[in-house]
């Protein structure tokens, strides 16, 4: 069975979403340290600022195949792993129902 950029999705949650996005912060920003703490915000901690936002949402969307819409780019969604981690789990449960 082959699969196609559709399966690609649905094969990473078996990958932590939020080791995976820890990795892409750790590869793609200054960070010092072990570990991310999950709920730390990456605008007040200085890991990410507005420019970083846009270069996740890119990974995010391309990662995870959703679409973070305007009204998506808010604290609430981006701004710590585990408030990632729960946006790209809610934007992938709508895609399927």
């Amino acid at each position: 069975m082959t699969t196609g950029p559709a399966d690609g999705p649905r094969r990473r949650r078996n990958v932590s979403i939020r080791e995976d996005v820890e990795q892409f912060i750790r590869d793609n920003f200054f960070f010092e340290g072990d570990r991310l703490d999950a709920d730390a915000s990456f605008l007040e901690t200085g890991i990410i600022d507005s420019t970083g936002v846009l270069e996740l949402v890119a990974f995010l969307e391309e990662r995870y195949g959703i679409k973070v819409a305007d009204q998506d780019l808010t604290p609430e969604n981006l701004d710590s792993l585990a408030r990632i981690e729960a946006f790209v789990e809610k934007k992938r449960a709508a895609a399927e129902a």
